[in-house]
């Protein structure tokens, strides 16, 4: 999940593609830690970044790099 804040302080968030969300979980089988508290203790916020643009194209923006960096 990914998430922007609009101007106005209002919190807009943004699941990830399905494929992404079965990666994460690919790899943590791999390593080992589903159905632990060890998968979760996994997860984190990355740290908070000025973005030019509503919150749409932010997102919209963040997802594509994710995505670019993390297929194939």
């Amino acid at each position: 999940m990914i998430r922007a804040t609009a101007d106005d302080g209002a919190q807009v968030s943004r699941q990830l593609p399905e494929w992404f969300q079965q990666e994460i979980d690919r790899v943590a089988m791999e390593q080992g830690l589903t159905g632990s508290d060890a998968y979760l203790e996994q997860w984190s916020w990355g740290e908070a970044e000025e973005r030019e643009g509503d919150v749409a194209t932010v997102l919209d923006a963040v997802e594509a790099e994710l995505v670019s960096r993390h297929s194939g």
